[in-house]
């Protein structure tokens, strides 16, 4: 059953022999144009493909909306207040979920294992939300849950692109362990950020739960800045197959690697 994020979405009117709207399309190609480096009239012409006198017409438009301004210099646009304003009050929970979605779907087809989304919260991970695995025998939905950062992958993969002083202050704490297999180390932890900056994903194996081994990836905003981690989870009795760990690690880098560069991330 997929999640309750999944199902809303899929309850939206279907786009099936709509046609667009042109003025739209048009003034939106113009947007990310804008958006992507300020530009002038007959740049902006040249960009999209459209005569000077189209632009000029969308472009007075949404300069009167307040989407677009004019530079002091009055030679080249920029995105404007009203886009901006927009642009803050959006969930940036909710926008990971949306552009993650088909992502999410992809990776559990071909891995079999669920596969979810998490976001820091102080010196917690907390899960956001997952599509499940087609086993018949399935992993609980952790959507909502907050872990401490040191039991999963998911936590460390974030941990890894803190810097070192705020990873010393986490360490500094006293750290509980989940399981047998758990570990509370400060420098075994330390070597396992320096593992996961490295090769790009982490593995637990039984480490927050007995039975359940898990791996992640971290997530980036546009600036460049850790924002989450991508995870796969399954029962340790078939995931991972011993010969697929790294693949599929790599694998989970990829997705991560789309999703942030959906996200506006360039590295």
């Amino acid at each position: 059953m997929l999640p309750g994020w999944w199902q809303e979405s899929n309850n939206l009117p279907k786009r099936q022999n709509v046609k667009t709207v042109q003025s739209i399309d048009r003034a939106f190609s113009l947007l990310e144009e804008i958006a992507r480096e300020g530009a002038g009239i007959s740049d902006l012409a040249r960009s999209v493909n459209l005569p000077t006198s189209t632009v000029a017409r969308l472009l007075y438009t949404l300069e009167d909306l307040g989407a677009i301004v004019r530079t002091i210099d009055d030679t080249t646009y920029q995105i404007g207040p009203a886009l901006l304003t927009m642009a803050t009050t959006v969930d940036p929970t909710q926008s990971l979920l949306a552009v993650a979605q088909p992502h999410l779907l992809d990776l559990v087809e071909a891995l079999g294992e669920t596969v979810g989304l998490s976001i820091p919260a102080g010196y917690d991970v907390h899960y956001i939300g997952e599509a499940d695995s087609p086993h018949p025998v399935q992993i609980r939905d952790w959507t909502g849950v907050s872990l401490p950062m040191h039991v999963v992958p998911a936590g460390l993969v974030i941990l890894s692109q803190w810097p070192n002083d705020a990873v010393d202050r986490f360490l500094d704490r006293p750290l509980d362990r989940f399981t047998s297999k758990t570990v509370i180390d400060p420098e075994q932890i330390r070597s396992r950020l320096e593992v996961a900056r490295r090769q790009g994903y982490l593995w637990a194996h039984e480490e927050f739960s007995e039975g359940i081994n898990s791996v992640a990836a971290p997530l980036y905003n546009n600036t460049g800045v850790v924002m989450g981690a991508l995870h796969s989870h399954g029962p340790a009795y078939r995931f991972p197959d011993e010969t697929m760990e790294e693949i599929i690690g790599q694998r989970l880098v990829q997705v991560a690697a789309s999703i942030s560069e959906a996200l506006g991330y360039h590295p």
